[in-house]
């Protein structure tokens, strides 16, 4: 017998044989003794969690598409297309984004065949601004492609700019729908570039083909503001036309010309000497001419010189404010409450027809509510720095450099609402100033903050609450007519609150109305049961205003018959408290001046 203390282990050979026992050999030739034991220990660790219940399953994090660029060099020869606004607002940016050197072309109103497409090619459970817009942007795109254009020459010659948000709210989720839709229908790789409500848009490189500069900004706030402006003036004169249709004829004629004023505007730039001396140094020239062009903005008579011209073109319409009218404000979701075309159901020229004064909500509204929100959200987080923890009592130099980045912040934004609310109220004057003002979002805030949280973010907020409040009680409408997409998230929870401020208010008239692809003579019919209540209320307003001013009404037009400067729709009629229709404010207004004159 051999000696034990001569044994060895057994040597694994390269062909895998271990020494002595030539049947035991690695199930994979090759591994050393390591792997095969790694091998074992995997095999078991997965048995036991078989037999545990825990199952390892492989996680892929979504990740956002590769957009195709939009490059600079690119410029020339891609069409930048746009949507979703009044086509008022889409003919001035046209005229502004040509005048900068792009090629821009706006998608035409959304109409049902819109809808209907953006169902077929999206995904279900969408609201309807989603089904148009996308469906929109399908319907155009298939048009070119009938047009003769190919798939290819399509997707290399065109791009499309949208709006983007977060929030609890299907609006985060266009983008994707976007790219679902366009994929479904043949044009995958198409290029759309997304705007966020809060950090800009992703065209950042040195070389992008939408360069996001001072001057792009400012030609796009002007025709924001400019589109607000001669929108709402077109809604207060076309109920009095006295010749059906010199409104709107004088409005395509303003909105040629003013397409032309956008296009020619020639943007402030350092020139001369001064010129070449900043130009060897970037930074301090790029300084200057920021600083060149918003003093220029502020201080030059260029747009506001235009809207005088409109003015006068306006006032060649000859209007009967006597006729009694209720008026009807709108409210709602941004997208709902601005489009004019089926989204809404027609409802503007729908109200027209029944007899209403529509008055419009203008964008430069969302922009302000957004600065607000943006100045509530840094207050409340005054103090706090970004990804680091809160600063100790005795860290007086994080107090001091939190406390100083959001005092910076407040007043960035406090000068930007400034210049806004301004350059807003200097246009307003400039178009004869029966526009109305912006509405103060401090007075919204805390009128509507008992019954809604102003920090509840999604869709319009607090807006809708505060704006049936307000409009009610400054004596400006009959009735507010709040129009939102069927099952928008952010306006059901405010449909719910309005029932607690309708019982506040027994005298308002308020009225949901959810749009969708179809349903149009239900939600007709439903306006004209709530309008019939308003038009009562008009009615009744004109008579007593009528009896209290104690002339007739065929005194009150003998009067402007005389005077016929009382026949412009220009003529401002001052706010009387207590009185909200035009007839009604007019004949007040009238009587006042007949009793100045000495007429009895």
């Amino acid at each position: 017998m051999a000696d034990s203390s001569h044994m060895s282990l057994p040597v694994i050979e390269q062909n895998g044989n271990h020494n002595g026992h030539p049947y035991k050999k690695d199930p994979t030739p090759g591994h050393s003794l390591e792997d095969l034991i790694q091998q074992r220990l995997n095999e078991e660790r997965a048995r036991l969690e078989r037999e545990a219940g825990i199952q390892k399953k492989t996680v892929q994090h979504f990740t956002r598409p590769q957009e195709n660029p939009f490059t600079r060099d690119q410029r020339g020869h891609t069409t930048i297309l746009f949507g979703g606004l009044t086509w008022k607002h889409e003919h001035l940016v046209h005229g502004a984004l040509e005048g900068l050197g792009y090629k821009p072309n706006y998608i035409p109103t959304p109409d049902v065949k819109s809808f209907q497409l953006g169902k077929e090619y999206g995904n279900n459970g969408q609201c309807n601004p989603t089904y148009f817009t996308v469906g929109n942007l399908v319907k155009y795109l298939q048009n070119l492609e009938a047009q003769g254009l190919s798939k290819k020459e399509i997707i290399d010659n065109y791009v499309f700019i949208t709006a983007g948000a977060c929030g609890p709210c299907r609006f985060g989720m266009y983008e994707a729908e976007y790219r679902l839709a366009l994929q479904n229908a043949g044009f995958d790789g198409f290029r759309v570039l997304l705007f966020q409500q809060s950090g800009g848009l992703n065209q950042s490189e040195v070389e992008a083909g939408l360069e996001m500069n001072v001057k792009f900004f400012m030609g796009l706030l002007n025709a924001f503001n400019i589109g607000d402006l001669i929108n709402e003036v077109s809604y207060q004169i076309r109920p009095f036309e006295v010749k059906p249709g010199a409104t709107d004829l004088a409005l395509r004629e303003i909105m040629d010309y003013m397409h032309e004023v956008m296009k020619k505007k020639e943007y402030w730039e350092v020139k001369g000497i001064w010129g070449k001396i900043l130009n060897k140094m970037p930074n301090l020239m790029d300084t200057a001419e920021m600083i060149g062009k918003f003093l220029n903005q502020l201080l030059s008579d260029y747009y506001t010189g235009a809207l005088r011209n409109v003015r006068d073109r306006f006032n060649e319409i000859e209007v009967d404010r006597t006729r009694v009218k209720p008026i009807v404000k709108i409210t709602g979701e941004f997208w709902a409450q601005t489009t004019e075309g089926d989204g809404n159901f027609n409802m503007f020229r729908f109200l027209e027809r029944e007899g209403a004064e529509v008055l419009v909500e203008p964008i430069a509204t969302w922009i302000n509510y957004m600065i607000h929100q943006a100045k509530q959200g840094i207050r409340d987080r005054k103090g706090l720095v970004e990804g680091e923890p809160t600063p100790e009592w005795w860290e007086y130099h994080k107090r001091f450099k939190a406390l100083k980045n959001c005092y910076s912040k407040l007043a960035q934004l406090t000068i930007a609402e400034k210049i806004f609310a301004r350059e807003y109220n200097r246009l307003r004057e400039a178009l004869g100033g029966t526009a109305h003002g912006l509405t103060n979002q401090y007075e919204l805030q805390r009128i509507a903050h008992p019954m809604y949280n102003s920090r509840a973010g999604g869709g319009e907020g607090h807006l809708e609450v505060a704006k049936n409040i307000y409009y009610h009680n400054k004596d400006l409408c009959h009735m507010v007519l709040s129009l939102k997409p069927f099952g928008c998230m952010p306006s059901t929870q405010s449909d719910g609150v309005q029932s607690a401020v309708m019982g506040m208010y027994k005298d308002m008239i308020y009225l949901p109305i959810e749009t969708s692809g179809e349903g149009e003579i239900n939600a007709h019919s439903r306006v004209q049961m709530a309008l019939g209540e308003a038009k009562v209320k008009a009615k009744e307003e004109f008579k007593r205003v009528l009896e209290a001013t104690g002339y007739t009404l065929e005194e009150i037009k003998a009067y402007v018959e005389d005077h016929p400067e009382l026949k412009r729709p220009m003529y401002r009629i001052p706010h009387y408290k207590g009185i909200i229709g035009t007839a009604a404010r007019f004949v007040h207004h009238v009587a006042e001046l007949m009793r100045s004159g000495g007429r009895k």
